[in-house]
């Protein structure tokens, strides 16, 4: 019986914080909300982005002119508002990024460097080099503050089901074991302490699969595969859940599709506001932010920039 009356305060919650926000616009979904938030400076897709100490970072990526750039733009939730940091040391695309032990990373695309965001500073550094470049949008988890990459295509562009991780207290790439199917523009995140990875291309099965590494075991296991196969996703994980959004095949998809990893389970829910591809989610809490993208197949930079709000509510984790 009260499971209206705690949906309904969800509700008036999400809606409260979007008005607080100008220009925010709110569009209700099954077992969650669209907000369009204030529109990147910049359109770009092929993009990487992470959440570093509230704010989402979008880092490089193509512009509409389909030119790498090394443009690097900060949305803050809490203003709906954007700010400049200091641009990467190189201009590329289809990158990768991700936070572990409160520093921003920056590596894959076009090179096998890595690099490191300083906040207080406003500046990058360089650490150590992965072993092969990773791009074409390989999927990125943390667990336990080591950063796992896992597929993207090598310099010479051929598809990898190469899985690496970064030690940062060492300053270290490691190669582990590799996925069974090989993968490009896949996407993926960490849950209980496993790496799963979805959709993709650049193999037969790639666009619908779905495999999960467990660390312990150092090994891979296929999953119940993805409903729609496709490939330039963005993921993110809320309670316990791994969320992909968009992405493109034989056209720009709006899908969003849940995975439950209890009960190896995929559902479907409203669709995205904006079709997209070439993302990379950012998750903050409950809110899932997708910046950018492409709303054409190929070239098609958009500045646009919406998050999904997941009613945890609505949705536990059994």
């Amino acid at each position: 019986m009260f499971e209206p009356v705690i949906r309904m305060a969800i509700t008036l919650l999400i809606l409260a914080c979007a008005f607080a926000a100008p220009r925010a616009v709110v569009e209700t979904a099954d077992r969650g909300a669209w907000i369009t938030l204030a529109p990147m400076p910049s359109a770009r897709q092929e993009v990487s982005s992470a959440a570093l100490n509230g704010k989402i970072y979008v880092i490089a990526g193509f512009d509409s002119s389909g030119t790498s750039t090394n443009t690097v733009e900060v949305y803050d939730p809490t203003t709906n508002a954007w700010t400049r940091a200091a641009p990467l040391p190189i201009a590329t695309n289809h990158n990768a990024a991700a936070v572990a032990g409160g520093r921003l990373y920056a590596f894959g695309g076009t090179a096998n460097r890595t690099f490191v965001y300083n906040p207080q500073q406003d500046t990058w550094g360089e650490v150590a080099p992965m072993r092969l470049a990773h791009g074409s949008s390989p999927a990125v988890a943390v667990i336990q503050d080591h950063i796992y990459v896992a597929g993207g295509t090598s310099a010479r562009g051929v598809t990898l089901n190469d899985l690496k991780v970064y030690d940062p207290v060492r300053n270290s790439w490691s190669t582990l074991a590799s996925m069974a199917v090989p993968r490009n523009h896949t996407a993926g995140g960490a849950i209980n302490g496993k790496f799963y990875v979805a959709g993709g291309r650049g193999s037969i099965a790639a666009s619908t699969a779905l495999e999960v590494y467990d660390p312990q075991a150092n090994s891979w296991t296929r999953l119940a595969p993805m409903p729609t196969g496709r490939s330039g996703i963005g993921a993110g994980v809320v309670n316990g859940e791994l969320y992909v959004f968009g992405g493109e095949g034989e056209r720009v998809f709006d899908e969003v599709e849940v995975y439950n990893p209890m009960e190896n389970r995929w559902r479907q829910l409203s669709p995205m506001r904006t079709p997209r591809h070439g993302l990379f989610a950012s998750v903050i809490a409950n809110r899932i932010y997708l910046p950018g993208g492409a709303t054409r197949p190929g070239y098609g930079a958009t500045n646009s920039n919406e998050v999904f709000v997941v009613d945890t509510a609505a949705n536990p984790l059994r």
